[in-house]
């Protein structure tokens, strides 16, 4: 109740003396509907972003209308095809969730809006240094262009009643499903969760990992990878049905560590566990761990179409997001449970107090558990990782 009651109070205060330029924002963006493209495959986070639609439109006038994407190519594509006829202003999308290689694509075809971070009241509660997770995406300067709004960290999920002693490495996985043959998998490399799994893998193994930064040369490809297939080729075999099969995406994978057919599933939300477990969609014996020497990391961004015919509304939203009552709700796990993407030392008392009243459970890591954040490969690489899975994979 505390924490719900700071929520609303700094809800409420969310509106204090600004710039002449956000006044005006502000201002320019009432009465307008927000057409946000984002990923609708996860029920909490759709109940989150309505949320976030219900306060912006109690407090600025700014409605959202959440466009849910199976595949964020598909907004982009929309931008593009506007872009193709001409249509340069009054386009249909007006924010979109994205991140990695979409976000490449867009910034390199001018389709983005911006520079419009710097321009954001809340922007003061990053860290905005040149190499910082919120300036870098997937290896490309995010330049002000897109805002981020949740940090997504790459985790295991073991049932301790049943999975024993848990690997520390990618490479310990081999041992590991030796020991305990058909009792882990990971989604089809089709599947951004199952791509995940292979960079994990590609970036603990690589003579090189800097190489990783750049785009891939066959040269480099064929150097950074060949450990990665040999330990592959090695795992392979003892995965579940024998690897011969496996599931679509997380749901699926989640749900079979919940019938008990599996030890060894896998997410990007370190917080998922927790709140699975307190849906009954989990073991409570589900437990979280991480690779000793960390694992891979990056922040979920908005970005605002060039073309957009709501930017005022959607630089609205965008500011929204980082409030740090905002933030701290999602960081709920009754809520969302996602980390905050904010910088703990630009916060005030009141803010810290925030996130210290969040709730906790036992099956939910502290982020000083998640151990190092690995740094995304360049986009490039896991195009053509999942592209040499597929092929490997009908041999």
């Amino acid at each position: 109740m505390r924490f719900l009651a700071a929520l609303a109070l700094c809800s409420a205060l969310v509106t204090p003396a600004l710039a002449d330029d956000w006044q005006a924002t502000l201002e320019a963006a009432r009465g307008q509907t927000v057409y946000f493209n984002a990923w609708g495959g996860d029920t909490r986070t759709n109940d989150f972003l309505a949320w976030v639609g219900n306060e912006t439109e109690r407090l600025y006038g700014v409605s959202v209308e959440h466009v849910k994407l199976t595949d964020t190519a598909e907004a982009v594509t929309r931008v593009l095809s506007e872009k193709t006829v001409g249509q340069d202003a009054d386009g249909a999308v007006d924010l979109i969730w994205i991140n990695g290689p979409n976000f490449l694509a867009m910034k390199e075809q001018g389709l983005l809006h911006g520079p419009f971070v710097p321009q954001l009241p809340n922007a003061k509660y990053l860290d905005l240094s040149p190499e910082s997770a919120a300036s870098v995406d997937f290896t490309v300067p995010v330049d002000g262009m897109e805002s981020p709004w949740r940090l997504a960290k790459f985790v295991f999920v073991a049932d301790t009643a049943r999975a024993g002693d848990l690997p520390s490495s990618m490479a310990g996985f081999v041992d590991w499903a030796a020991a305990h043959p058909g009792r882990m998998t990971h989604p089809d490399a089709s599947n951004f969760m199952g791509a995940t799994f292979l960079k994990q893998a590609l970036v603990e193994l690589a003579p090189d990992a800097a190489a990783l930064q750049s785009a891939p040369t066959d040269e480099s490809y064929a150097a950074a990878t060949a450990p990665l297939w040999a330990w592959y080729d090695a795992l392979r075999p003892n995965l579940w049905r024998a690897g011969e099969a496996f599931p679509e995406d997380e749901s699926v994978q989640t749900k079979l560590l919940n019938d008990g057919e599996i030890d060894i599933a896998m997410s990007f939300d370190p917080a998922s566990t927790a709140a699975f477990i307190e849906q009954g969609l989990l073991p409570e014996t589900a437990r979280v761990f991480v690779p000793e020497g960390g694992s891979i990391g990056n922040i979920s961004f908005v970005a605002i179409p060039y073309n957009a015919a709501h930017k005022a509304g959607a630089e609205v939203v965008a500011n929204f997001l980082l409030e740090p009552a905002t933030q701290a709700k999602a960081q709920d796990i009754s809520i969302l449970g996602s980390f905050s993407v904010l910088d703990p030392a630009k916060l005030g008392p009141e803010e810290q107090a925030l996130f210290a009243a969040l709730p906790a459970a036992p099956a939910l890591p502290r982020l000083e558990d998640l151990g190092p954040t690995l740094l995304e490969p360049h986009p490039g690489w896991m195009t053509r990782v999942t592209a040499d899975w597929a092929q490997r994979s009908t041999k």
